[in-house]
């Protein structure tokens, strides 16, 4: 006759026994959240991940408010410096099927560099 070794699994998070299925990992939300919350933080609040996105969101607003409820504006891109856009930063580029355009966006919000320092803020349609 065989005999089986029982193998005592405990919570990856607090260490408790774990009661239940074999595949648990976690004896409840708490611990499960605590670790996920642990392995994100390590990406998402990286300090130059955290100033990247900050300027990201930033330059967003700046575009949402020169557009306000307008479907596309002109606007110098002196003024959007002044409004504390940074131009190197944008999540996205579109470039129009006959290829003579290129849109620059921050999410959802964009601008296309047009002559003489201006640029059309538009916001992406789905």
């Amino acid at each position: 006759m065989e005999s089986i070794i029982a193998i005592e699994r405990k919570c990856k998070s607090c260490g408790k026994p774990l009661i239940g299925r074999r595949d648990k990992i976690f004896c409840d939300d708490f611990c499960r959240n605590e670790v996920k919350n642990k392995e994100r933080s390590k990406t998402y609040f990286h300090p130059f991940v955290k100033n990247v996105t900050k300027t990201l969101v930033k330059n967003r607003s700046i575009l949402e408010k020169f557009l306000g409820t307008q479907t596309s504006v002109k606007s110098k891109g002196s003024d959007l410096i002044d409004a504390g856009f940074n131009f190197k930063y944008f999540t996205n580029v579109h470039t129009t099927a006959s290829k003579d355009k290129t849109y620059f966006y921050c999410f959802d919000y964009g601008y296309l560099p047009l002559d003489n320092e201006w640029y059309l803020i538009v916001r992406f349609k789905q």
